[in-house]
């Protein structure tokens, strides 16, 4: 053990005697752990929020959009030969429970009512979303309630003027104040809330990726109610004949949004039907919509998944070129070892003639190596962790240092200081003091 400090002491002397040259030689590990450290940090942060994202959605659902398109038709000189036109009556309540009867894989069907509106509540008038729902709703998007409670049988059955608001809504409308009770005017209706849904943290990114939206920004009201107070479209829809051969009526109608729903998720209870079963509701709502195709059908898993493997052959590029910052660390050590053992040719050949063995020469050089890398390994992981801060604060992206990315980097820049100065270490144990001291 006393040998072992002794040529751990003299591996120390001879760093701080050339302080600038060990520095320059440790660039190579510090820049080297300090990308990895940060690519394994971005890496960290875009897998926490693919899975935030996938909370959201929902793991298991698949969304379901009307289709609205106002389409120009050259006008047939031989009204008589023209073919009848088919109409669809629209993603409507109907088709959520065709799913929920025909789909044996079908969890829970949501059907959603859209309506841009404003609320007004104390003097406060603000622009929101209003959300006709069933209680389906929020265990399907993964929207707990804050507190409050949620909608009964008999307020969907009686379509009361009830609702549940989001928590940033809360937050604007009733600052520090459970508003359980309280009547706020959405529209040109009074409702009461009942409840307060918990706070959810949805980004930018998600939104503009997913198409959701800030749910804490939200109204939700029974869907009943939503129909019966606010918009019924299937209603305005038969009352303005739709289904009618009129020319004109057609002509007029033809750019409205006929659908009685704006989306309807349907979950499913098991990831490995997601597929198929997007492939049986196309097909029933093809039936029920006349054959026509006037609704899209989305699985956000598949697309998080694609999204998921893009950021990982991202990653992979990173930490590759962060590797190779460490290889090239490695070999800058080594050769300035090599330039190190030629230079104290007459250092090692006293040491040697004086007792030393070759063993302490080798242990010698490998100590210096090794603090050399264990320093920049160091002093990289703080700019690593530093790095990692700054890119969070100031580009917007979200960074997660984990304590097995600091780990593994300064693991790899040990060995790598071990590695790259054993061959110096060797050659310099190999010097002949005689042909050493030849040198004087």
């Amino acid at each position: 053990m006393d040998r072992l400090l002794t040529n751990l002491n003299i591996a120390l002397d001879a760093i701080l005697a050339n302080t600038l040259r060990s520095i320059l030689t440790a660039l190579g590990i510090i820049f080297g752990v300090a990308a990895v450290i940060t690519m394994l940090a971005i890496g960290e942060g875009a897998q926490a929020e693919i899975l935030r994202q996938i909370e959201l959605v929902g793991v298991n659902n698949i969304e379901i959009k009307p289709i609205v398109e106002q389409k120009d038709e050259k006008i047939e000189e031989d009204l008589s030969a023209k073919e009848p036109k088919r109409f669809s009556k629209g993603l409507d309540l109907k088709d959520a429970r065709s799913i929920n009867r025909v789909l044996p894989t079908a969890a829970a069907v949501s059907p959603e009512i859209v309506i841009e509106t404003s609320v007004i509540s104390g003097g406060r008038r603000r622009s929101t979303k209003l959300i006709g729902v069933e209680p389906s709703f929020f265990p399907v998007s993964n929207i707990p309630l804050r507190y409050g409670q949620m909608f009964s049988p008999e307020h969907l059955e009686m379509q009361e003027p009830v609702c549940i608001i989001g928590s940033g809504m809360a937050k604007k409308l009733f600052p520090g104040k459970r508003p359980l009770g309280d009547k706020i005017k959405v529209g040109n209706q009074w409702l009461t809330i009942i409840g307060v849904s918990q706070t959810l943290n949805i980004t930018t990114q998600a939104q503009e990726n997913l198409g959701i939206r800030d749910y804490n920004m939200d109204i939700y009201a029974p869907i009943t109610t939503v129909l019966s107070r606010y918009r019924d479209r299937a209603k305005l829809r038969e009352s303005s004949g739709r289904f009618d051969d009129d020319e004109d009526e057609e002509k007029s109608s033809s750019s409205n949004n006929y659908h009685q729903l704006d989306r309807l998720l349907v979950q499913i209870d098991n990831s490995a039907y997601l597929a198929s079963s997007a492939d049986v509701i196309s097909r029933l709502l093809k039936r029920t919509h006349n054959g026509m195709v006037d609704f899209e059908i989305i699985i956000p898993q598949q697309l998080l998944e694609q999204q998921q493997r893009t950021k990982d052959i991202f990653n992979l590029v990173l930490s590759a070129i962060a590797g190779i910052s460490l290889l090239v660390g490695g070999i800058g050590i080594m050769n300035i070892m090599l330039a190190s053992v030629l230079e104290r040719t007459k250092e090692i050949g006293t040491r040697l003639a004086i007792g030393a063995k070759k063993k302490d020469i080798i242990t010698q050089f490998l100590f210096e190596a090794l603090l050399i890398s264990l320093s920049g390994g160091i002093i990289g992981v703080i700019l690593g962790v530093l790095a990692s801060y700054v890119i969070s604060e100031f580009a917007d992206i979200e960074t997660i240092v984990s304590p097995i990315s600091i780990i593994i980097s300064f693991g790899v820049a040990s060995f790598t200081g071990l590695v790259f100065g054993l061959s110096p270490a060797r050659q310099a144990a190999e010097k002949n003091p005689v042909e050493s001291l030849r040198y004087e």
